[in-house]
């Protein structure tokens, strides 16, 4: 028996009813799994853009070898004169230009595998420095096919419009060279190149003819202008994969 106190026994344990440990979970942000992005598939995106650029340029290299584009060109084979005169009114208030030219033009497909597809032309005659407007017309649509010519006869390039004090102050002395005046040619429209299967699409083309030199002519007989010094110049961008010619 205890003496003057109370028995204080150690608290006891009751072991789980499964019989075994209670065990504590911990957070541990260390151990989610590591994200990793899609190396594989942006590597062969990639991949396969490169080979799709290498392939279109191979095959526009082997386009241009085989077919070696190049630009049509064009000839002003003669230019005639049937009328250029410039009147003055009474009281020198106004003043008016009428002309009539008649022109022949060639235009030549140097290629062997290209084909061009014109529109109409719009035909203008202007000064040299293009300052003077003296007239304009139309040349026709046509098919130009690989290695052929096509000429045009006949174009006639007119106007008949008044024209201001600074315009006939610097027209009326080139008209009185007794070598003749300078003037040239431009013909705009659009054209479409063909090969093979490959088309483009339409683009604005001009041609300029300059280097002509007329003389005003007199009486009934028209006046043969010099177009042996003449040039006329392509300006066209066509562009077929990667080439531009």
């Amino acid at each position: 028996a205890a003496k003057g106190g109370t028995d204080e026994s150690p608290p006891s344990t009751t072991a789980p009813a499964n019989g075994g440990a209670k065990k504590t979970h911990l957070y541990n942000p260390t151990s989610r799994p590591t994200y990793r992005p899609r190396l594989n598939y942006c590597c062969w995106t990639i991949l396969i853009i490169l080979i799709l650029i290498l392939l279109a340029a191979i095959t526009g290299t082997v386009l241009y070898v085989l077919y070696r584009p190049h630009r049509p060109s064009f000839t002003l084979a003669s230019f005639r004169i049937h009328r250029l005169n410039l009147t003055t009114s009474a009281d020198s208030a106004s003043s008016h230009l009428s002309t009539l030219f008649n022109l022949t033009i060639s235009s030549k497909n140097p290629n062997a595998y290209l084909s061009f597809s014109y529109d109409p032309f719009t035909v203008s005659c202007v000064s040299s420095d293009g300052d003077v407007f003296l007239g304009n017309g139309t040349l026709p649509a046509f098919f130009s096919g690989s290695k052929s010519e096509t000429t045009f006869r006949g174009v006639a390039v007119a106007t008949s419009s008044d024209v201001d004090a600074e315009t006939m102050n610097g027209l009326r002395p080139e008209l009185k060279k007794k070598k003749g005046f300078l003037l040239k040619v431009e013909m705009d429209t659009r054209v479409m190149v063909k090969m093979g299967s490959l088309k483009s699409k339409k683009v604005g083309i001009r041609v300029t003819c300059d280097g002509i030199k007329g003389i005003v002519p007199k009486g009934k007989s028209p006046a043969v202008a010099n177009v042996f010094g003449a040039k006329c110049g392509v300006d066209l961008r066509i562009k077929i994969w990667r080439w531009t010619f």
